[in-house]
């Protein structure tokens, strides 16, 4: 892996259940790993869906293998990439050779 490609800062983030001050609990994103990757397979994918057409953007992030991110699963962890967020949807281990890690994502609609 070339080093010079890792050129883009990602945030991960994890969801944690937090309580404020009367310990109410509620769910929320706290910054779990900040790195930098390579950005690549962005695709465009139109669907229909009650008669309104939903733009789909899948995007992949490929970052250096670290022990921080071989724990991430995709139900809770997200990627912050450019002020836009990125659910996680698969998590490639790269044959298992611990030198790389690509995370398939798909941009949250708002």
């Amino acid at each position: 892996m070339k080093v010079s490609l890792l050129n883009e800062k990602i945030l991960f983030q994890k969801n944690a259940v937090v309580s404020d001050v009367i310990g109410n609990r509620k769910n929320a994103w706290e910054d779990y790993y900040s790195c930098f990757a390579t950005i690549g397979g962005e695709s465009r994918n139109e669907k229909s869906e009650a008669g309104q057409t939903i733009d789909d953007v899948g995007i992949t992030f490929t970052v250096r293998y670290c022990n921080q991110l071989v724990d991430i699963v995709s139900t809770g962890f997200r990627i912050l990439f450019r002020g836009e967020i990125y659910n996680i949807l698969s998590v490639d281990h790269m044959n298992y050779k611990k030198k790389s890690l690509k995370f398939r994502c798909e941009k949250v609609r708002r």
